[in-house]
């Protein structure tokens, strides 16, 4: 067995994280950013220890709220596209289970970040202990299963040994491009405090570095033929192409072979939009120009997108009946989605060998020239939604405007997650270099804005951080401004209060339904809630402001640079105008039956849209 060191479970897997290293831009540096922790009866004595040891070594965070904490550490990650992530312990039960959310939004977007949940006694000796939950039926189970389907790796650790295979096992999934995700590892408060002789090797250095599948031969023969066939072909990039540090080879094919290209929600930022074949947005958030190529497209070019209902207009944007679609993915799961002709490998070197395959082919002229019209007629009409105004209550895309015009640039980061603001900005944030556009929209979860703005500074602090949230968001998880202040990790933060949830209100109304429980003033109300915002933000120690005008947000933005610390500033916003250019329909079920007019027509509306429906 060789030379063995004695530790309890708890300090072998601190030793183990600082062992961990990969490298970037040729320097080898740890893969852990940190370990966010809350500590409880569940994790204080034996992970809370442990982490105090290799405090020099690892970073450990504290914050308010376990959700947010952890939602911090998957910003953290998704920033550094994958290259390094953080951990996060908590104690068992509520602190536990309140993480479940935040592994929801990793797991659907595909991000990293190591779980480490307090769990109850291994030996149950002192059942039920504080805070556990029993099965009447099954005595294994325990409220971190919870973590089971949202997680791309479970072990629950019930011998300090186990701990071994779990940790090589969680980092072989963290650092896998196809299988990258949350990992949980449910750790038995009384095995973080056990002892075991554990084998030095174990805690040798170890090097991560990123695999690159190559494509093959015969899948990309067949691309390679279909792409030459094409006429009007277009790429939709995913956020794949951001993951695989492809954007170079992106732009380079694209000017290559002629073909525009959009982009999804998480794909955005993976080529400079104001290069001539870029024409934003695509699907139900799309621009004009970029949802008017995908209708006539005969050929897509899907790399690195789970082609998500908000990309494809609930597959009905794309009308080309000779439609054909290649998915270049690392995931033949989503490659292979409605009928796609599959060409499963790294997105950068999958556009490399597709490049080499198409030398001296190049899309027809007449749709570089059609891409540049629509493209011309999209931006009139972008300029024009997010032109300044003297309205009392102005548009979210107004707003939008004033913080590009001021923050807007290279050294920007852009972070939302929810609400009618993700819709806007897809279509409007003028992304010009990679990450500087942060959305989560897979899961599109409320409360992951201020949290996550914090984990995007955390990865790169050399950045102005700014964080768009509206009022209903805010009001979910707000905690970690304090945080932000505590830890001297400036933000910026927006925030708009149309004083409801004003993007479900509209949808509601969409929908033939009568404005209720979604605005404040229409939901049931003895006294009508008076939030101050401001105030609030400022209790936390950040810099507030409430501004009455678009000129006075663009002063007060201007005026945030010189501030010390996280800075809020409110305004309040109309909650029903919306840009009206761009834009598709998007598949929500609609009641068949209904005493209301309103709701049999848009049934009725409904129903014809379906029949655009691409079903495969």
């Amino acid at each position: 067995m060789g030379k063995t060191i004695r530790l309890t479970m708890a300090q072998a897997v601190a030793q183990f994280l600082t062992k961990q290293m990969t490298v970037i831009d040729g320097k080898k540096v740890p893969i852990f950013g940190g370990v966010w922790a809350i500590f409880g009866h569940g994790n204080v004595a034996g992970m809370g220890e442990a982490l105090y040891q290799i405090r020099e070594q690892l970073p450990v965070y504290r914050a308010h709220n376990e959700q947010g904490m952890a939602h911090a550490a998957i910003a953290y990650a998704k920033t550094s596209v994958r290259q390094r992530f953080m951990a996060c312990t908590t104690s068992i039960g509520p602190g536990a289970l309140n993480m479940v959310t935040a592994a929801g939004v990793a797991h659907v977007n595909r991000i990293p970040v190591l779980f480490l949940p307090g769990d109850v006694f291994a030996n149950r000796a002192p059942d039920p202990v504080l805070q556990q939950i029993e099965d009447f039926g099954d005595g294994t189970v325990s409220a971190n299963d919870a973590f089971r389907p949202v997680s791309r790796y479970f072990d629950r650790i019930t011998r300090p040994e186990q701990i071994i295979s779990a940790l090589k096992r969680a980092m072989q999934v963290l650092t896998d491009p196809l299988d990258c995700g949350p990992v949980t590892l449910s750790l038995c408060q009384d095995v973080q405090a056990e002892a075991f002789d554990y084998p030095e090797s174990f805690f040798q250095e170890h090097v991560w570095t990123q695999r690159r599948p190559q494509p093959d031969a015969d899948e990309l023969a067949d691309a390679i033929a279909l792409i030459r066939k094409a006429e009007r072909p277009i790429i939709i990039a995913g956020g794949g192409v951001l993951y695989s540090r492809a954007t170079a080879e992106l732009e380079a094919f694209a000017e290559t072979h002629g073909i525009p290209v959009v982009v999804t929600q998480a794909g955005k930022s993976a080529i400079d939009e104001t290069h001539p074949l870029s024409l934003g947005s695509v699907g139900v958030t799309g621009t004009s120009a970029a949802n008017a190529l995908a209708e006539d497209a005969d050929l897509i070019l899907a790399v690195g997108t789970r082609c998500q209902d908000f990309t494809t207009g609930s597959w009905a944007l794309f009308k080309n009946d000779r439609l054909s679609i290649v998915g270049l993915n690392i995931a033949a799961y989503d490659a292979a989605k409605h009928e796609a002709h599959t060409l499963v490998a790294d997105a950068r070197e999958g556009l490399k060998a597709l490049s080499s395959g198409l030398s001296g082919w190049k899309a027809p002229a007449a749709l570089a020239e059609r891409a540049a019209h629509e493209k011309k007629t999209w931006m009139e009409g972008a300029e024009r939604a997010m032109a300044t105004t003297n309205a009392v209550l102005p548009s979210d895309a107004q707003v939008i405007g004033a913080v590009s015009r001021t923050l807007g640039g290279e050294n920007s980061i852009v972070v939302c997650a929810a609400g009618g603001l993700p819709g806007e900005l897809h279509k409007l944030w003028p992304a010009t270099v990679p990450g500087s556009y942060h959305m989560e929209y897979g899961f599109s979860c409320m409360g992951y804005e201020l949290a996550g703005g914090l984990g995007a500074k955390l990865a790169r602090p050399d950045k102005n951080v700014v964080v768009m949230v509206g009022d209903g968001s805010y009001m979910m998880l707000n905690s970690e401004i304090a945080t932000s202040v505590m830890l001297g990790m400036k933000l910026t933060v927006i925030l708009l209060d149309n004083r409801g949830y004003g993007c479900i209100n509209r949808l509601q109304m969409a929908t033939g339904g009568a404005n209720f429980n979604n605005l404040l003033k229409d939901s049931y109300h003895e006294v009508m809630p008076e939030i101050d915002f401001r105030a609030h933000a400022e209790s936390m120690g950040a810099v507030a402001v409430k501004v009455g005008s678009i000129a006075e947000l663009e002063q007060a933005i201007e005026a945030s640079r010189t501030n010390d610390r996280t800075s809020v500033i409110v305004i309040d916003t109309d909650p029903l105008i919306t840009t009206q250019e761009g834009g598709h329909w998007w598949e929500v079920a609609v009641p068949e039956v209904s005493p209301r007019r309103q709701v049999n027509e848009a049934h009725s509306n409904y129903i014809a849209k379906r029949a655009d429906q691409r079903i495969a």
